[in-house]
């Protein structure tokens, strides 16, 4: 039986991974267990280490790190401490492959202390752009790792691109696909009513995150998407940021917003009211990895603000602005004249996590593996 290890630092990554994860879990070959760090152990992130032991995950170790002040160095400072103590948690748990998603810290903690312990670091949403830091850490992940789980034709012909051996770079979907439309969704109605918005009006789901590189504007920006959108009369229901650089400006500009009529602020949705505000609200606004890959299987129309998501593939339910009061404005009104799109999605079938386990219970991990060389 093969050893999974997966990490996890957010709500986020393991709102897209659960059902993956629980599928390996059930895997007759695999064993899986959780590393838990980052914003998962705050209580003022709504203490969501709780759901990855709700869904029946063993959690191989816990690793806190400082989350406040909400600065570069800070995430620098927790690559460090976190690689350190993976380290400590993979020599004890010895898995045979080490698990990891997209482009955070965490996962760059986690491939470089699994490639320096001789384990086989698989990645899932390797070959992706993003054009800002994110982009360049989910390359460096790429380029540390030895199996690859792409989301789309165009990211594994880009992880060729960047000399990786084409007969490790699979095909298997994005994992936030999977049984997203399967489920049973309340009524538009019951979504606005459960959030205190009012059904007759349009509403927007906000997720908006800081960008590394412009953390200095994080509030003014907010600011300018929540005047946008009370001037176009679309009440907002919003979440709060992850804890990068630059959240700290995030969340002031939606906590001095907090009582205004037709504004609901949450720290945290599961997943399952996540996707039921997103299926039903009339649009989604801000710059999250949802509103590019999830939101198109709903036909939801998505405001996508910034370069936080730059270059990355875009289904026909995406317009891109920046973050400007004016050009916000245009492109709400665009889409709330335009409705819903059609249901196409071009990160998958949601069908990811079955061959996903798949190939971890089945991928030659021998050490011609681990033995990585550029393909050029």
């Amino acid at each position: 039986m093969r050893r999974i290890c997966y990490i996890s630092g957010t709500r986020a990554d393991f709102g897209l991974m659960r059902s993956t994860l629980q599928l390996i879990r059930d895997h007759l070959e695999l064993d899986l267990s959780v590393i838990v760090t980052g914003m998962h152990l705050s209580p003022f992130y709504g203490n969501t280490v709780e759901e990855i032991a709700g869904a029946g995950l063993r959690i191989a170790g816990r690793v806190p790190v400082l989350l406040d002040p909400a600065t570069g160095a800070t995430m620098v400072r927790n690559i460090g401490t976190m690689l350190g103590a993976f380290t400590d948690v993979l020599e004890s748990e010895r898995p045979d492959v080490v698990l990891l998603l997209g482009d955070r810290g965490e996962m760059l903690a986690g491939a470089l202390a699994g490639i320096h312990l001789n384990i086989p670091v698989a990645h899932i949403h390797g070959g992706e752009r993003s054009g800002t830091v994110d982009e360049p850490v989910r390359h460096a992940i790429s380029k540390l790792s030895h199996l690859h789980f792409a989301a789309t034709a165009e990211a594994r012909g880009r992880l060729i691109r960047m000399g990786e051996d084409p007969a490790h770079i699979h095909v298997t979907g994005a994992p936030g696909l999977d049984g997203l439309t399967d489920a049973e969704l309340p009524s538009r109605e019951e979504v606005a009513r459960l959030h205190g918005l009012d059904p007759a009006r349009p509403f927007a789901l906000m997720v908006y995150h800081p960008v590394l590189q412009e953390a200095a504007t994080a509030a003014d920006d907010t600011r300018a998407l929540l005047a946008a959108l009370s001037s176009a009369g679309v009440q907002v229901l919003a979440l709060m940021p992850n804890a990068d650089a630059g959240s700290d400006g995030v969340r002031a500009a939606l906590s001095e917003a907090k009582g205004v009529p037709g504004l609901t602020v949450r720290t945290h949705l599961a997943r399952p009211a996540f996707i039921a505000a997103m299926a039903r609200a009339d649009l989604m606004v801000g710059n999250s990895s949802a509103g590019i890959i999830e939101a198109a299987s709903f036909g939801a129309p998505v405001l996508n603000i910034g370069p936080r998501q730059n270059l990355r593939e875009r289904n026909a339910n995406v317009v891109d602005v920046p973050a400007e009061s004016a050009a916000i404005a245009e492109g709400v009104a665009r889409l709330l004249a335009h409705g819903r799109f059609p249901l196409q999605n071009v990160y998958g079938d949601g069908r990811a996590g079955e061959r996903i386990a798949g190939l971890l219970a089945t991928a030659p991990l021998d050490a011609a593996l681990l033995m990585k060389v550029n393909g050029y």
